[in-house]
Order: C-alpha cells, then structure tokens, then sequence
C-alpha cells in the first residue's frame, strides 16, 4: 500500500505532493531521498530503505516520480505503478517535463485521485481515464475561464469501471471495424574506434490501434518468436496462450495502446556504418567522418543525422559536407543532417579544428550520436504470422506496418 506520491524536478524542488492514505508522510523525506540520490551517484537503486519509509522512485525526462510505504509490498507494484502514472501523464499532457506539469497541475491532481485508491492501484489504463477526465486543450481551458467551472472530471462514471474487462466498454460501434498493428523498433548499439561492433540490440514495441465494435477477442502470433527477449505485455494480454504456444490471446481497448514490448539481444551488424578519422598537430586538427549502408535493408534509410560534441579545448571549427547540412551551435554541438543515403555516393564531411593556444594535440575524442529511421521492415526480424479476430458483426480490415529506429547509437573515435 502506497501512502504518498512525489513529483521532483532537477533541483530537487517538490512540484507536486499526493498523501494517499491517512497517515501522512512529512515532506522532509523528500530532502533525505535527495541528499541519497547524490551519494549514490548513477548506482541508485530503483527500491530505498530510508530510516522511516519504503521509497519506490523512477525518472522520466528529468522528473523524478517518488513513491512512499511504511507497510510490506511487492517492489514491483510499486516500480510498475509509476511507470504507468508516468506513460498516462506523458499521454495526456503531450509529453512530460517540468513546466507542463506545473502548468496542469490540477489535470495531474485529478488522474491520481482516480488511479490509486487509499494507496491501492485502482484505475490505470488511458482509455478509461479519458471517459472520467477531459484531458486538457484550448477550449476546455477558454471554457473554464468563461463559465469558471474548472473541473475536468466527468458526472458518470464509465461502464468499463463495473466490467471483467475494466480497460474496454462493451457498447462500442463502428460503421467500419477496423485493426492496425505496428512493430515499432529501437537499435541500440556501440561501435569502438576500431569499428568492432560492441553492442547491438534492439527495443521493440506491438503497438495497436483498434476500432472494433462490442467486445472482440484477437489472437496474434509470430513466425519466430522465439527470438523475443524480455517480454512485458499489456494487462489485456492472456499469459497462458502466450507461455504454452507464444500466441498473445487478447480483448483490446479501444484506441491505439502498447500491447507488448521486447528485446532482442545480440545481434551481428548494424545497417549504416560512420567511419570518424581524427589527425592533429601543431594546434590544429583534421576531422573527417564518412557514412554508408553497410548492411543494405532492402527499404530506403532516411532521417540520418550525426551529432557530436567539440572538446572545451575547440576554439572554432569549419567543417563541409557533399551531403546534407552541418550546423555548429553556440555550445559547440554538432549537427550533420544527411537524410535520406544517396545511392551514387557515400555522404563526407570533413574540415578543420582550431585548438585552444599551447595545445599542440586533441585529447579529448568527441563520441558520435546517430539516428536513422527504416520504414517498412524490423531489423529484429521478427514477423508477424497472422492476426484472428472473433465475436465482430462483420469482416474488418486488419493492416500491419513495421519501422526501425535509431535509439541509442554510439560511434566512438
């Protein structure tokens, strides 16, 4: 049983407080997580026992989502629940930092109120909260002004909240039924100065977007599922059909939602290569970096950027592509955007450092930053074998699509 939920920002400010039960948790915890958090460095622990409390913490673009319990609990509950406050903040608000969680403030009051129960987990899927709260956009916000209602909390509550099936109302309809399933997929990966591949893995997500009238049962399988490392599903999902055969049996929400998400570990060779060459001397320093298909894909790569640092020690660069652009801020980042990867010649980019006076080498070697984006095919290899759908009025239209992206992609020089 949770009893009090923490909002910190980077400074460690207290944007928001939550107490959930009655006994009340004093703010002063908040001060001893923080001077923890600082000792520990980047070994903090997701689960800290402080002299007087559990705490549970998770972090999310720069916010700290701080949980406290006095009582025995399952971690899990507790790391899992954050998640979830965090995705469905994230959802409603268009993205989550500092300002728009002060700027809505009574939003994010309201969705606590209604997710957690005197310290229980209680109302936690998207699709629901939308029916009990409006999210928040410019004419609820004019409205508010106007009529000086500020409430954002529906009078009825949601048959979805009564049902076995508490993330689906069972009186949906569509004129056309219709259900569509993208492999969304993230590569991770770490290329050594040499170019040895030290690490590559990806980060997959099932994302579903379902318009399906009463209350549909879909089962989606794999030809290779075996492949799948880390599996974590949506609360929809039946484990059984999944842990005997590999096939996810579910009754989906309706809407777009994360029904899974994957890894898949070690795998061989990256589909773009960058080749960063440095050479110094007498203050001055050389750089050129190359960029090529190495393992062609058979779909069209795009979005291609590099981003890199300059050392302190760089007083000014001046550096030329034959592709694309190259923009150098004021704080000395880099930016080449390439694109899409011509195919009649590999994109260069090439100039001059000038080094601070008394340094005759560059010591400090910048690491490269890559994104690329691959519409139309998972570098996983995973493929999805068929979806079924059941208990639907008539034949609906099922439509599949797959992209691969650059998540964290690292080359080092």
């Amino acid at each position: 049983m949770l009893q009090c939920i923490f909002l910190l920002s980077d400074s460690g400010e207290v944007m928001l407080e939550k107490q959930l039960t009655g006994h009340r948790v004093d703010r002063s915890i908040c001060s001893w997580y923080w001077d923890h958090a600082i000792s520990q460095g980047d070994q903090l622990a997701p689960v800290i026992a402080s002299p007087t409390h559990y705490l549970f913490q998770i972090v999310r673009e720069g916010i700290t989502f701080l949980a406290c319990t006095q009582v025995e609990m399952p971690p899990l509950m507790g790391i899992e629940f954050l998640c979830r406050v965090a995705d469905v903040l994230s959802d409603y608000l268009g993205g989550l930092n500092e300002d728009v969680v002060k700027d809505n403030f009574v939003i994010v009051y309201d969705l606590l109120d209604e997710m957690i129960d005197n310290g229980f987990p209680l109302t936690t899927e998207p699709n629901i909260l939308r029916e009990m709260i409006t999210p928040p956009n410019i004419v609820s916000k004019v409205l508010s002004v106007v009529t000086g209602n500020s409430s954002n909390v529906s009078d009825t509550l949601p048959g979805a909240t009564a049902s076995c099936v508490p993330w689906r109302t069972t009186d949906r309809k569509y004129t056309n039924n219709e259900v569509y399933v993208d492999l969304v997929e993230e590569m991770d990966a770490i290329i050594n100065r040499e170019g040895i591949l030290v690490k590559c893995e990806i980060y997959g997500e099932v994302q579903v977007n379902s318009q399906l009238s009463g209350l549909p049962d879909l089962t989606l399988s794999f030809v290779n599922p075996n492949i799948l490392d880390d599996v974590r599903f949506h609360p929809c999902v039946r484990f059984r059909p999944w842990e005997s055969h590999q096939i996810l049996s579910f009754v989906p929400p309706d809407g777009q939602f994360k029904l899974m998400s994957y890894r898949v570990k070690k795998l061989k060779a990256a589909p773009i290569y960058v080749k960063p060459q440095l050479t110094s001397d007498s203050g001055t320093c050389r750089l050129s970096v190359l960029v090529g298909v190495r393992n062609d894909p058979g779909k069209i790569i795009d979005s291609v950027t590099v981003k890199f640092q300059l050392p302190p020690c760089v007083l000014s660069a001046d550096l030329t592509s034959n592709c694309g652009t190259v923009n150098i801020l004021t704080n000395k980042s880099c930016t080449w955007s390439i694109g899409r990867i011509p195919k009649d010649k590999a994109p260069s980019m090439s100039g001059t450092l000038v080094l601070e006076a008394g340094l005759e080498h560059l010591h400090v070697l910048p690491t490269f930053q890559v994104a690329f984006r691959i519409m139309g095919i998972a570098l996983s290899g995973l493929q999805i074998d068929k979806l079924d759908l059941k208990n639907l009025p008539n034949r609906p239209y099922k439509g599949f699509r797959a992209l691969t992206r650059a998540g964290q992609f690292e080359v080092r020089s």
